[in-house]
């Protein structure tokens, strides 16, 4: 998984799952892709940042099961508490937490990291609904990788996890499901 280098066979392949060819009348362009990492205070891992800029900014077929929201967007369910989203702290895992199980660190409050969790270091892709939001790292130890965080929890998603055969990133998320595998493939 390469997050600073756009692979064209990434590109390609993540053309073809969305059945975009429209010459990036569906993409959000690249001023407007580096406006966004200015005012966030953070650079999109590859190949999500080429694909919100030159392929489509967000898609109604998904994934997830409600659509790709676009990169400056969130879930309709998400809530109101946007303004609290800092996308330049990073995200604060490193491996899947239950949150009625021990914090991830000793001294942490849980409700504080729950918190993080949401809002701190990653964008999100989408929702499964009922809570269920993919998100995409973007600052901190797991930049690029897939996260599904929910209403009990969090957890990376890729086949390093132990539940899915899943590549890493945004086009191994992507391929997973343009395969129509289920998410959690792995018994």
């Amino acid at each position: 998984m390469d997050i600073d280098q756009a692979d064209p066979a990434e590109l390609a392949a993540l053309r073809k799952a969305f059945a975009v060819d429209d010459g990036g009348e569906s993409a959000l362009g690249w001023e407007a892709v580096r406006a966004f990492e200015t005012e966030h205070g953070v650079v999109l891992p590859e190949p999500y940042r080429t694909f919100v800029a030159e392929v489509a900014d967000g898609s109604f077929q998904g994934p997830p099961e409600y659509g790709l929201v676009g990169l400056a967007e969130l879930p309709s369910d998400w809530g109101d508490d946007e303004a609290r989203r800092d996308l330049a702290k990073p995200f604060p895992l490193t491996r899947q937490w239950l949150w009625e199980e021990d914090a991830p660190h000793e001294d942490d409050d849980p409700e504080a990291v729950v918190e993080q969790v949401l809002n701190h270091g990653s964008v999100v892709l989408g929702t499964d609904g009922c809570a269920m939001n993919w998100h995409l790292v973007v600052t901190g130890p797991h930049r690029g990788r897939i996260w599904l965080v929910t209403d009990v929890g969090a957890l990376p998603f890729d086949a390093e996890s132990g539940r899915t055969t899943c590549a890493p990133g945004f086009a191994g998320w992507v391929a997973h499901w343009a395969a129509g595998k289920e998410w959690f493939d792995v018994e």
